[in-house]
């Protein structure tokens, strides 16, 4: 928090400073050619620029010293001691020749692995998980994976050359390096949103190493999805007498989007959606806690600045990308057990798309798992219920493996 402050007090410095000697050039300039250069403003220039060199000093100083000193607190116990077994690391991993960042926590590292993927595409969620299902690191090694394009990933290979492929064979190659670590034969794997979507292709295509599967918020027709969001906006906005929030949709017109503002148009309807489940009664702990985890310790000051931009550039690039994917047609039948928890009050994965999978989903085991008080993110609205379904689906597939 400390950094953050310092960062923007000094960046402002800087800017002032720099404006301030432009302007003194840009008068020193002019006074020049007409030889009647004031001796005094010329040290005021040289002071201006002085300035504005040392804040970009401290600026680039402070950056690196925040980006070094990222960390994930360590795992305590009861009693406030670090448990011996634990394991809390933020590890920079090389998948497929990329360099990219996961988190690693639990009280006890010879526990079960479970593999958290991300929303977005372009979301990280690091912090987040730690602060919302710390349940689960009591009985799993739990890993975040900020992906290509994501958070302290962001950089890892241009925007441009991301494709669904390049999240499939990063997951897996994520999923390999956590088995040979940590001595498995599988993982578990959630995903929630977007990651429910990634979680599917994973399990679809290397079912041999995954335990099972549970999505959340669960992503099924992307172009659906979005026709039926936009819908419901409408819907709301007509009945709320938003004349504003409807020009807006009109302006924009019905998904699917393509080009280059497809997540501020997308944005439109999906945050309309997200502040009407915000303000839902029925739905317990409702709304991001973004400031919290924006400034939490896993990100310098860098990742935090790309924690805005991978939601905005890597989202606007791959979304488009999933537009011809239905999961009731293209990944009808997957070899492990699936479970799907879904919240009852979701307006951003509408439920009914989800029930239609469940029903025709072919799958060892599966089910369909209604939290009564969520929207779209039943792992913050409901987290110690959650756990706890996780906890008797998981330990149910452990017995018969």
């Amino acid at each position: 928090m400390i950094e953050t402050v310092l960062f923007v007090i000094v960046t402002l410095i800087a800017i002032v400073a720099l404006v301030r000697a432009l302007v003194l050039a840009a008068w020193v300039a002019t006074h020049h050619a007409r030889r009647r250069v004031n001796p005094d403003r010329v040290v005021d220039l040289r002071k201006a620029f002085g300035l504005a060199a040392a804040a970009v000093v401290v600026v680039v100083g402070l950056v690196v010293v925040s980006q070094l000193r990222a960390e994930t607190p360590a795992i305590l116990d009861a009693s406030g001691k670090v448990p011996e077994n634990s394991i809390a690391e933020l590890v920079q991993v090389k998948l497929n020749g990329r360099k990219q960042w996961i988190s690693i926590r639990g009280y006890d590292r010879r526990n079960p692995v479970l593999l958290f993927l991300a929303g977005g595409p372009g979301g990280t969620q690091l912090a987040a998980v730690r602060h919302e299902l710390a349940g689960l690191e009591k009985h799993f090694v739990v890993v975040g994976w900020d992906q290509p394009g994501a958070g302290k990933s962001y950089g890892t290979i241009p925007i441009k050359n991301i494709t669904v492929e390049t999240y499939i064979e990063d997951g897996r190659a994520l999923t390999e390096y956590l088995i040979e670590r940590f001595g498995q034969e599988k993982i578990y794997l959630v995903g929630e949103s977007w990651g429910s979507a990634l979680g599917v292709f994973l399990v679809d295509r290397y079912p041999e190493l995954y335990h099972a599967f549970v999505g959340t918020g669960q992503m099924v027709d992307f172009v659906e999805t979005e026709q039926l969001d936009y819908e419901k906006a409408m819907e709301l906005a007509t009945r709320d007498g938003d004349a504003a929030m409807l020009r807006r949709l009109k302006a924009n017109g019905m998904p699917p989007y393509c080009g280059g503002r497809v997540a501020l148009r997308s944005a439109v309807y999906l945050n309309y959606l997200s502040r009407h489940m915000a303000q839902n009664p029925a739905i317990y702990n409702s709304g991001y806690n973004t400031i919290r985890d924006i400034l939490s310790p896993e990100y310098g000051l860098l990742d935090k600045i790309n924690f805005v931009r991978g939601m905005i550039s890597t989202y606007g690039h791959v979304y488009p990308q999933l537009y011809g994917i239905d999961m009731r047609e293209d990944y009808a039948e997957l070899a492990v057990p699936v479970y799907f928890f879904e919240g009852r009050h979701d307006l951003n994965a509408p439920p009914a798309l989800v029930e239609d999978y469940a029903a025709m989903l072919e799958a060892p085991e599966k089910e369909l798992v209604w939290f009564e008080h969520s929207g779209h993110n039943p792992w913050m609205n409901e987290r110690d219920r959650f756990v706890d379904e996780l906890l008797i689906r998981f330990a149910a597939d452990a017995r018969q493996n």
